[in-house]
């Protein structure tokens, strides 16, 4: 069970940091869109829909990435309370009950969704530039496939640590710069002497 959890946590890994790299090229479409907007009088007819479609490429390539490392909203003002034990039994029946029926949902109703733009080429209708889309739709079924993966992950993370009493942790990668600048106060790294 570890060597699948390592696995998808890495998997999951690596497409949320390659997705992520999508934040750059919106934000330098955005820019040249404002230049060419603002300073040339000439805008253009496909930077909304690229926009569009690069943010939400990154939003669901980028979910299987998060839930590995814990960080989708949770409401757990009882839920931390618990031991991890208990925890774990009541992760595991909401992963059983509603997490796989709907990424299940999100597969099967995404491939539909995706073959049929394919096959007539689906464009985008809000802009004259008629964007391209269909390859945008082929994105929900990877992401559905993604996280289907990290929650059989879950799930195995459930089982040790309904064993165990212990929730295994994913492997160390990034961290909050707000989190790495209260570590460097704490250890008194963060002071000059003037």
């Amino acid at each position: 069970m570890i060597g699948y959890i390592r696995f998808a946590d890495r998997l999951s890994a690596w497409f949320g940091k390659a997705f992520a790299w999508l934040i750059v090229l919106m934000s330098v479409g955005t820019g040249y869109e404002v230049f060419v907007r603002y300073v040339l009088n000439a805008p253009t007819a496909w930077a909304l829909d690229v926009s569009f479609i690069m943010y939400g490429t990154l939003f669901m390539m980028g979910g299987a990435y998060t839930l590995s490392r814990g960080g989708h909203v949770r409401g757990d003002f009882l839920y931390r309370q618990w031991q991890p034990r208990t925890q774990a039994k009541v992760d595991f029946v909401l992963y059983l009950l509603f997490f796989f029926p709907g990424v299940l949902a999100l597969i099967f109703s995404g491939w539909k969704y995706a073959a049929r733009s394919w096959q007539y080429g689906e464009v985008s209708v809000n802009s004259p530039a008629g964007v391209p889309i269909y390859q945008f739709k082929t994105v929900i079924v990877a992401a559905g496939i993604l996280l289907f993966v990290q929650g059989i992950a879950q799930v195995f993370r459930c089982i040790i640590a309904m064993r165990t009493n212990r929730w295994l942790e994913a492997e160390k990668d990034v961290q909050e710069t707000e989190d790495l600048l209260m570590q460097q106060a704490a250890k008194g790294e963060g002071d000059h002497p003037t």
